[in-house]
């Protein structure tokens, strides 16, 4: 149950992480409504697919099925970040102060959310499912390895407001 708890947790930091991103001559409003509808596919994917683990990982399952869950999951996760990571990047910077730091450091947290799925897909891979209370060990310090490399790849927006950015956030409905 405590790896349901920190997988969720980690999962649900990700969908906290404030919009913001890139685009090259866009203004913030044009800028924002692409980088929201980049991530709007991915914040459901990453809720979707935490209901389902959840609902996998507190069914009595073994450990080759957790271990298969778990893997697919976070497989998933890295896709689904990708993908969000490639869709802000095209947004490219927005044409306001320090547009592009501002979608730099987005692409760059999202690719280190990717990576930090990766990571967690590759730990969970080379686990042994025996003995079974081993293999549970083992899953939480993947999924701490993963809540650890969240907290690196998270985005310092005290360096990076926008108040144009923030207002277009806050006013669009693509973001929310």
């Amino acid at each position: 149950m405590r790896v349901v708890r920190t997988i969720s947790l980690a999962l649900v930091l990700v969908l906290a992480v404030p919009l913001g991103a890139c685009s090259s001559g866009h203004n913030a409003e044009a800028w924002a409504a692409s980088v929201c509808t980049a991530l709007a596919p991915w914040r459901s994917e990453i809720s979707t697919m935490t209901t389902r683990t959840q609902q996998q990982m507190t069914a009595r399952t073994t450990p080759g099925q957790a271990k298969e869950n778990l893997a697919r999951l976070f497989e998933g996760a890295r896709a689904a970040s990708e993908t969000a990571r490639a869709g802000v990047e095209r947004a490219g910077a927005p044409d306001v102060t320090d547009g592009p730091e501002i979608a730099a450091a987005f692409v760059g947290s999202l690719a280190g959310m990717r990576d930090a799925y990766r990571n967690a897909h590759d730990g969970i891979e080379a686990l042994t499912t025996t003995p079974a209370a081993t293999f549970y060990t083992e899953v939480g310090k993947v999924v701490d390895r993963l809540n650890t490399e969240y907290d690196k790849s998270g985005l310092d927006t005290s360096k990076l407001d926008s108040v144009e950015l923030r207002d277009a956030f806050e006013s669009l409905p693509e973001c929310q």
